[in-house]
């Protein structure tokens, strides 16, 4: 059975528009998945974790209390998506990457966010799918790919079809963890990692359900970004 770990941004489950036709959508795909392939979602913290990272940055909090306040958000998305799914990991939320993949000897889905301060939901997902050997790394965003810039603030941005890592650490500005609630497409740590593992992973829009499923199933990118070893 092939292993699949997905990377999906707090924004795509939680967002401040809630979307309850598409959370269904994905659930329902993730137990067809799970009967062909061991599923690992580790779920980002979003909208809801960065509000609070924000007022606490305001208020002179400390990055490490910042990232523990955004590492908590990511569990209770975690927990909630676990809600939706019928055989995963409802009853413990795992706190490292190894505690995963231990519960995978018993649900053939598992759930879950951050594990310590200075690790990305990102970066986590890149050591999980490191860790497990994943023969997939998927991370599941808001936006269609990875772009030259912030396609949210520039109309001018340029989606790659594929991008090297070397070219993909560049534009994240390196390999080295910035600060708590950074909103980049795939942080320098995770960026690390895929390289010297040489892991397959690819930048798609989490809320194209038929595009996950093709991606996976089928290896086939309808629309998103393949990164190049």
């Amino acid at each position: 059975m092939k292993t699949v770990v997905i990377s999906i941004g707090g924004s795509v489950i939680a967002s401040k528009d809630i979307d309850v036709t598409f959370l269904k959508k994905l659930s329902t795909l993730l137990e067809e998945l799970s009967k062909e392939f061991k599923i690992f979602l580790v779920v980002g913290g979003g909208d809801i974790a960065r509000k609070y990272i924000d007022i606490g940055r305001k208020l002179g909090l400390d990055e490490k209390s910042l990232d523990v306040i955004g590492i908590a958000s990511t569990r209770v998305n975690a927990q909630f998506l676990t809600m939706l799914l019928e055989n995963s990991n409802k009853d413990h939320i795992p706190e490292s990457t190894e505690d995963a993949i231990k519960l995978s000897k018993k649900y053939s889905i598992i759930v879950m966010g951050g594990t310590t301060p200075g690790h990305s939901t990102d970066m986590v997902g890149a050591e999980l799918a490191e860790k497990a050997k994943a023969d997939l790394f998927i991370i599941a965003t808001n936006v269609d790919g990875i772009y030259s810039k912030d396609p949210m603030l520039h109309k001018d941005a340029k989606r790659f079809r594929e991008i090297k890592i070397d070219d993909l650490i560049k534009i994240v500005g390196g390999i080295d963890w910035k600060k708590a609630g950074s909103n980049v497409i795939v942080d320098g740590p995770a960026c690390e990692i895929i390289k010297r593992s040489r892991i397959k992973t690819y930048v798609i829009n989490g809320k194209n359900i038929n595009a996950l499923r093709d991606l996976i199933k089928n290896g086939r990118l309808v629309e998103g970004t393949e990164v190049k070893i």
